[in-house]
């Protein structure tokens, strides 16, 4: 199975919307995809939207931990929303939610973070 990335600009939050598999296949591709988005936009904050995200793996860790620290070094938020079973599991045990929060859809994480803007 193969990852596909969807991204969303609302105003200056980016959406990012994975499904699929986020593994080591996967990885530079997205992210690629999502550093190009968010050099190329006036990204303050990041919602990264796994609903539909299958599977992950330690590539994928990589890929959300790097994004974090780059929208971090600009000042931003990032946050996670309705991730699925197993994909929560594996972000709780990394102990991702200790410097980002999770909630249950987009449309919570928009309004927490669009406060901050």
């Amino acid at each position: 199975m193969n990852s596909h990335v969807e991204m969303e600009h609302h105003r200056g939050v980016l959406i990012v919307r994975l499904s699929g598999e986020l593994d080591h296949h996967a990885a530079d591709f997205v992210r690629m995809d999502m550093d190009e988005a968010i050099m190329r936009s006036q990204v303050s904050h990041l919602v990264l939207s796994l609903k539909h995200l299958q599977f992950m793996d330690s590539s994928g860790l990589g890929v959300i931990l790097g994004r974090y620290k780059l929208i971090h070094s600009k000042g931003g938020k990032m946050a996670v929303c309705d991730a699925t079973a197993p994909v929560k599991r594996l972000l709780e045990m990394s102990g991702l939610f200790k410097i980002m929060p999770l909630y249950d859809d987009e449309s919570t994480a928009l309004s927490d973070l669009e406060v901050a803007l």
